[in-house]
C-alpha cells in the first residue's frame, strides 16, 4: 500500500477518534453528572443522549459545505466544534440551574461535530482510496471510533483511580476535558492532508485531482479521472442532484436498513451506559470494577474491529453481517436470561456482554461507515451519507435517551428486544442485502444499476 495513502487516510480516521472519544467519555460520568444536578431518569437520559440530538443536525449541515467548501476544510470546522464543546463541557458552572443546561449546549455543540465527521471522514476516505484497500482503509475509520471509545474508558478510569480524594464535581469536568489534546492534535494533522481529488474533479480542478491521484498511488490516473467525470455529469452541469427519486430508492433503503439495525441492535445503549449495567452485574459499591468492566468492553470492541478489517475485502459485507448477527442474538439472550435471574452469575453475563461487543465489531460496526460510503452514486453521496447518518443517530438518540426508563421497567426484557432485532437483521441479510466488495466505486454504481 501507497505509504501517503496510508498517511492520509489515518490522519484524517482521527476524526472517528474524536467520535468515539466524545461518545464514550460521557460513560463514566453520567453518574456524578445526575447526581451533582439532582436529575431524573427522564432528564438524565437527554443530558446524555443530548449530544445525539447534535448530530441530527450535525449530519446534514454538514454536507452542504462539504459540497460547496471541500471535505478537509469541513473537518477543520468539525475539529473547531469538538475543541469548543469540549472546553464548555469541562468548565460547566457548579449552579444547579444554570450547570445543566450549559452542560446540555456544549453536549449539543460537540453533537453536531460527532454528526460531521460520521459524514466527512468516511466520504472523504472514500473518495481517495483505491478499490482493493476501500474497505480496509474506510475501516480505519471504524477502528479509531472504537479506540476513541476505548482510550475514554482507560482516561475516564485513570482519572477516577488517580483522583480518589478530589470532589466529584472536579472529577467528571476533568474526565469530560481531556479530549482537549486529540482535538488538537488533529487541527494540526489536517493542515497536512490534500482533498478529496473526486471533489476536485467535481469543481473542475481536474489536474490537482490527477495529483493527489498519483501521490495516493493510483495506477490509472487519467482513466480514474475520466470515469470520475463520466458519473459527475449531472453535477459538471450545475445541476443539484434530488435523493429523494425513484432511481436511487435502493441505495437509500440499504443505507437506512444498515443504519436501523446497527443502531436496534443496542450498541450505544451498552456503550454509554457500561458502567451502570456492570454495576447491575457487580452489584452496588463496584464503581471502579465497573470503569474496569468497560475497558474490557473497549479492549474487545478495538480487537475484533481491527480483525474484521483484515477480512472484510476477502469475506465481504454481506456475510460479516450475517454471522455477527446470529452471535448477537445469542449473547443478548444470554445476557436476557442471567439479567432475569435474582443473583446472575458475574462471569457469564460479562461473557455475554464482552461476546455481544465482539459479535458487533467483527459485523455491523465494521461494515456500517464502509457500505453507506459505498452504495450511493457520486453525483448523490453527501446526501445519501447523511442520510445513513441521520438514520443511525436519530435511533442513536432514542435508544439512549429511553435506555435508562427501559431498563428500569423492563429490565432483562430489553436485551431480549435487542436480540429479537437481530434476528430480523439476519433475514435482511441474507434476502435483500447486496455485496459491494471490490472494484472502484463507480463499479459499485454500475453493479447497483446507475
Amino acid at each position: 500500500m501507497n505509504k501517503f495513502l496510508l498517511y492520509v487516510s489515518v490522519a484524517a480516521s482521527i476524526g472517528g477518534f474524536l467520535f468515539g472519544f466524545d461518545s464514550g467519555v460521557i460513560s463514566g460520568a453520567e453518574k456524578a453528572i445526575q447526581s451533582e444536578f439532582g436529575l431524573s431518569a427522564f432528564w438524565h437520559g437527554f443530558i446524555v443522549s443530548v449530544a445525539l440530538v447534535g448530530t441530527l443536525f450535525g449530519v446534514f449541515a454538514a454536507g452542504r459545505p462539504s459540497d460547496r467548501f471541500g471535505r478537509r476544510p469541513t473537518l477543520w470546522a468539525m475539529a473547531v466544534l469538538f475543541l469548543v464543546s469540549a472546553l464548555g463541557c469541562a468548565l460547566t458552572p457548579t449552579d444547579v440551574t444554570i450547570g445543566p443546561h450549559a452542560l446540555g449546549w456544549f453536549r449539543f455543540i460537540g453533537g453536531l461535530a460527532i454528526g460531521g465527521v460520521s459524514v466527512v471522514v468516511p466520504l472523504y476516505i472514500v473518495e481517495i482510496a483505491p478499490g482493493r484497500w476501500r474497505g480496509l482503509l474506510v475501516g480505519l475509520n471504524q477502528l479509531n471510533i472504537v479506540f476513541g471509545i476505548l482510550a475514554s474508558y482507560i482516561t475516564n478510569y485513570l482519572v477516577a483511580r488517580y483522583m480518589p480524594d478530589f470532589d466529584p464535581r472536579v472529577v467528571w469536568r476533568v474526565m469530560l476535558g481531556v479530549e482537549c489534546l486529540p482535538i488538537i492534535a488533529f487541527m494540526l494533522l489536517l493542515t497536512t492532508i490534500p482533498e478529496s481529488p473526486r471533489w476536485l474533479v467535481r469543481v473542475g480542478r481536474v489536474a490537482d485531482a490527477a495529483k493527489v491521484l498519483s501521490r495516493v498511488g493510483c495506477e490509472r490516473v487519467a482513466e480514474t479521472v475520466e470515469e470520475i467525470k463520466a458519473s459527475l455529469l449531472a453535477a459538471a452541469n450545475g445541476v443539484d442532484v434530488p435523493l429523494f427519486q425513484r432511481k436511487f430508492l435502493k441505495p437509500i433503503l440499504l443505507a437506512f436498513f444498515i443504519a436501523f439495525f446497527n443502531q436496534i441492535s443496542g450498541i450505544n445503549a451498552i456503550n454509554y451506559y457500561a458502567p451502570r449495567i456492570f454495576e447491575m452485574i457487580f452489584g452496588e459499591g463496584s464503581s471502579l470494577a465497573a470503569l474496569a468492566g468497560t475497558m474490557g468492553m473497549g479492549l474487545v470492541n478495538l480487537v475484533f474491529t481491527a480483525i474484521a478489517f483484515a477480512v472484510i475485502d476477502k469475506v465481504g459485507r454481506r456475510v460479516l453481517i450475517m454471522i455477527g448477527a446470529t452471535a448477537m442474538v445469542a449473547m443478548h439472550s444470554l445476557v436476557a436470561w442471567q439479567l432475569s435471574l435474582p443473583n446472575p452469575t458475574a462471569a457469564i453475563a460479562v461473557f455475554g456482554i464482552f461476546g455481544f461487543i465482539a459479535a458487533f465489531a467483527m459485523s455491523s460496526g465494521a461494515c456500517l461507515w464502509v457500505y453507506i460510503s459505498e452504495v450511493f452514486p457520486n453525483t448523490v453521496r453527501a446526501k445519501g451519507q447523511a442520510l445513513g447518518c441521520f438514520t443511525h443517530w436519530f435511533l442513536c438518540t432514542i435508544i439512549s435517551w429511553t435506555f435508562p426508563m427501559a431498563a428500569e421497567r423492563a429490565g432483562s426484557w430489553t436485551f431480549a428486544f435487542f436480540a429479537v432485532m437481530m434476528v430480523c437483521q439476519f433475514f435482511w441479510a441474507v434476502f435483500f442485502m447486496p455485496e459491494t466488495k471490490g472494484g472502484s466505486i463507480e463499479d459499485i454504481e454500475r453493479r447497483l444499476g446507475f
